[in-house]
């Protein structure tokens, strides 16, 4: 099979191929370009909320635990978009939004503030 691939290779011509390398090259170099803050959320809730398990105790009503480093580590891997879709969603048992809202500036994660009002 890779001496089929190696004919077809070497028999093409390389001013048929360079336009559509140059594609490949674009796409694949998007994919791997980090979304911009104004971006939306790419997950769904429920990947959300599962992503932010190890946040629990931190978030927990009237809990005095500081947010954990796996914590963190998920609130910068998840981002504002999503957090935020999260903290505006319905709302979630064993989890006070308040100090959801905090985790951030707990995690020195630079995101922009929640805006949790409904319209």
């Amino acid at each position: 099979m890779t001496d089929m691939i190696f004919m077809v290779h070497r028999d093409m011509d390389p001013k048929k191929t360079a336009p559509m390398l140059l594609v490949l090259f674009v796409v694949i170099t998007a994919t791997m370009v980090e979304p911009a803050r104004g971006s939306t959320c790419m997950t769904t809730f429920f990947a959300t909320l599962v992503q932010m398990i190890p946040c629990r105790p931190a978030v927990a009503p009237f809990s005095p635990i500081l947010p954990s480093e796996a914590c963190c580590n998920a609130i910068k891997a998840l981002g504002q978009p999503c957090l935020c879709v999260l903290l505006s969603g319905p709302p979630i048992s064993g989890m006070d939004r308040n100090m959801a809202l905090q985790l951030p500036s707990k995690c020195t994660a630079n995101f922009e503030p929640c805006n949790t009002t409904k319209h």
